[in-house]
């Protein structure tokens, strides 16, 4: 495959993947991606955009992904089932490759009911395996879901989601295996705080050789506040936020909880670059982007390889 992603390429050629998040404004306001992406620029190998995130509009991952080209940035264009059914999907897929977008990440989406329409109606037409699935043979068999042939496939680097932590975790890694199976090129994780269970998945995606199949980015989010952890404890689904994160956020005295969420973010990349199975992180820095290069250069992960 000759998807021309830059991502790809870093992978393939063993480096630690470091990859970046945006999410697009509620509004026409070019300027303010330009603003997230400037921190980003030069610091991550990609930047993942946000698809009506959490069931609010913003944006389009498209529109916003351009930008993110013009800025010199490569982005991960995002795309969930919500919103679209076949023909729109394969619509947008069709015409992201066209203007240049390389990789994609495919997405159930977050139900309505937890956003700001939630009287709307979801779509869901194919689920987020289906959607990857159709992808692959978009690009591998120049494929229509519908059987008709694509005139020019989009040869886009094919990515997903998994949630290590979600119940019943015995299942998670079979989940993982039928991304694979669907044609998934890399995956981003859920952001991880539960280090003993996330070493668990690992370890059985290892034993199950799924590890060789697939690029494994490791999610992290830094904690900026005791309240953002006490509500991804308790109101984030499939989140796990051991006590014990909190306790040491507590610790850290007035003024300098911030400072020790990313102290815990950067000694989670330190490890994750040790793991067996893991290619590279996640690092979904929400509404934080300009703390990016200071994590970045924390956590050692600079200068990023340039890749022709």
């Amino acid at each position: 495959m000759k998807s021309g992603s830059n991502l790809e390429k870093v992978l393939k050629a063993g480096h630690f993947a470091f990859t970046g998040e945006l999410g697009p404004p509620r509004g026409t306001n070019a300027e303010e991606v330009r603003e997230k992406a400037a921190f980003l620029k030069g610091n991550v190998d990609a930047v993942n955009i946000t698809d009506n995130q959490t069931a609010v509009v913003r944006m389009s991952s498209w529109a916003a992904s351009l930008i993110l080209l013009q800025e010199g940035l490569e982005p991960n264009y995002q795309m969930v089932c919500r919103d679209r059914n076949r023909l729109a999907m394969q619509a947008d897929i069709l015409g992201a490759y066209t203007l240049g977008i390389r990789n994609m990440l495919c997405l159930s989406g977050d139900h309505q009911k937890f956003g700001d329409h939630p009287e709307a109606l979801g779509v869901f037409d194919i689920d987020s395996m289906q959607l990857i699935n159709m992808v692959k043979n978009m690009r591998d068999e120049a494929k229509f879901l519908g059987g008709a042939d694509v005139e020019g496939p989009p040869e886009m680097f094919i990515g997903a989601a998994a949630n290590p932590f979600a119940e019943p975790f015995e299942w998670r890694v079979h989940r993982l295996a039928k991304k694979i199976s669907a044609g998934v090129d890399f995956i981003q994780t859920q952001c991880i705080y539960n280090m003993d269970r996330f070493r668990t998945w690992v370890k059985q995606a290892n034993d199950m050789g799924l590890t060789e199949k697939v690029y494994i980015l490791a999610g992290v989010t830094p904690m900026k506040s005791i309240g953002m952890a006490r509500y991804m404890k308790a109101k984030v689904p499939g989140m796990d936020v051991p006590d014990e994160i909190i306790k040491r956020l507590q610790g850290a005295g007035k003024g300098k909880v911030a400072a020790e969420g990313i102290k815990i973010a950067c000694e989670q990349i330190e490890e994750f670059k040790e793991m067996k199975g893991v290619a590279g992180v996640h690092l979904m820095a929400i509404e934080w982007e300009h703390k990016v290069p200071e994590i970045a250069e924390q956590a050692k992960v600079l200068p990023r390889p340039v890749m022709d």
